[in-house]
């Protein structure tokens, strides 16, 4: 008996309905990005090991696909973009006006556990702006991270743009007598708070000499606690974006090597993972490739926000919409005389030249059966190619309409390609 393949856990099949779906979240990511002026860039699925444990540590291993590949270098499958565009700025710094905005689309690999909105591999969205240490650079990013909820249809009452400061935490644990590696715990204690349970944070706390109220009272005291958070939010208030916007302390970012702001996208809810998440990252480049450069950014899976748009009225209907209209052409050409077959060949080549999206039949189909496919299809017209010819008949396959169109005349009766 054949053996019956499977896909492997945590991946995934697209089938046409999935990558017309995809290529939605796909073509909103590219037209947001470039309308903020930013370009697009690519780096390589695999990377030397050494990469991400010289930005994450030793322990980012247990989360890798990696292996000793045939020249015995350990490598990688690239489970983030991060550490790519750090070494790729610092390599060719020197030839590139800044600020750089570059955005990338590209598929990502965890070895870690799947579950609803992660998978082991997917698709993700990264954004950055590299040498500019203005806190207007992290607003422009999130006006952009707004802009692309909005363009999937989204409004204030679907998600919030959850704002906080790392260095202001750096800052008030520095200000009560924690040394680096008490920063380091401390500010993961605060990343998980809300997924803790309050004894245990009380707990984790009191090891470092700090009490679960004071570190309450510095998450109420908001855009207070940071000049940079006031000016990102007047910047955002400008551009009429407030109402998707709010401060949360308690967001830290489980990334150390987060230095300033930092945001995550929610649904109102917060029934699903972060949509977006990312923030400043000043140290990194120089890190990475010994080049000091000021750096902010963010990225977005897609899919969390493929659920997401799924299961919101309004984004749905849209993104049916595209699916619907990925699968549409424009034109049937139905061969109606065996004996013009050449004829009809001619006439798809020339419908397909002027930008139109056509069917034919492969086989000697039946005048019915073409049309039954024609109309299953989607096609707003069919082309019938008969004894005529060079006079053909166009039929409007929703009114049933026909009239009599010379050959040279059927680019300009069928109109505009969708």
């Amino acid at each position: 008996m054949a053996t019956r393949f499977q896909t492997l856990p945590g991946f995934r099949d697209f089938y046409p309905e999935d990558c017309a779906a995809r290529n939605h979240v796909f073509d909103i990511w590219r037209r947001v990005a470039r309308r903020y002026g930013f370009v697009e860039y690519e780096g390589p699925i695999l990377e030397p090991t050494e990469l991400y444990r010289r930005k994450s540590g030793a322990e980012i291993v247990n989360q890798l696909f990696c292996f000793t590949d045939k020249g015995e270098r350990e490598v990688s499958m690239r489970p983030e973009l991060t550490p790519t565009l750090a070494r790729m700025a610092a390599a060719r710094q020197r030839d590139f006006r800044k600020p750089l905005r570059w955005f990338s689309i590209g598929q990502f690999f965890r070895y870690e556990k799947h579950q609803k909105g992660r998978g082991r591999e997917f698709y993700q969205f990264n954004c950055d702006i590299l040498g500019e240490e203005s806190a207007l650079a992290d607003a422009e990013l999130m006006a952009l991270a707004i802009d692309l909820m909005r363009e999937f249809g989204f409004t204030a009452s679907h998600f919030r743009l959850r704002i906080s400061d790392r260095d202001a935490w750096v800052r008030f644990a520095a200000g009560k007598g924690l040394d680096e590696a008490g920063v380091a715990t401390f500010l993961q204690v605060i990343d998980k708070m809300e997924r803790t349970p309050e004894g245990k944070v009380v707990e984790q706390l009191g090891s470092l000499g700090l009490a679960l109220d004071e570190v309450r009272a510095f998450i109420a005291s908001g855009a207070e606690a940071s000049p940079a958070i006031a000016r990102i939010l007047a910047d955002l208030a400008a551009r009429g974006l407030a109402d998707y916007v709010e401060v949360d302390l308690g967001i830290v970012r489980g990334l150390a090597y987060y230095t300033g702001p930092v945001f995550e996208i929610f649904d109102i809810g917060k029934g699903m993972r972060a949509v977006a998440g990312g923030g400043r990252y000043d140290q990194l480049v120089g890190l990475v490739g010994g080049v000091e450069m000021a750096a902010c950014g963010f990225a977005m899976g897609d899919m969390v926000i493929t659920d997401l748009i799924r299961e919101t009225e309004g984004p749905a209907e849209r993104l049916a919409a595209a699916v619907e209209e990925n699968a549409r052409v424009d034109a049937c050409v139905v061969l109606a005389d065996p004996s013009k077959e050449a004829e009809a060949a001619s006439m798809v080549q020339t419908l397909r030249d002027a930008g139109f999206r056509v069917l034919t039949s492969l086989s000697s189909a039946k005048v019915a059966k073409q049309f039954q496919a024609a109309e299953q299809s989607g096609a707003r017209f069919a082309v019938i190619v008969g004894v005529e010819f060079p006079e053909l008949t166009l039929r409007d396959l929703a009114s049933r309409a026909e009239r009599a169109v010379p050959a040279e005349g059927v680019v300009e009766a069928l109109g505009r390609p969708r």
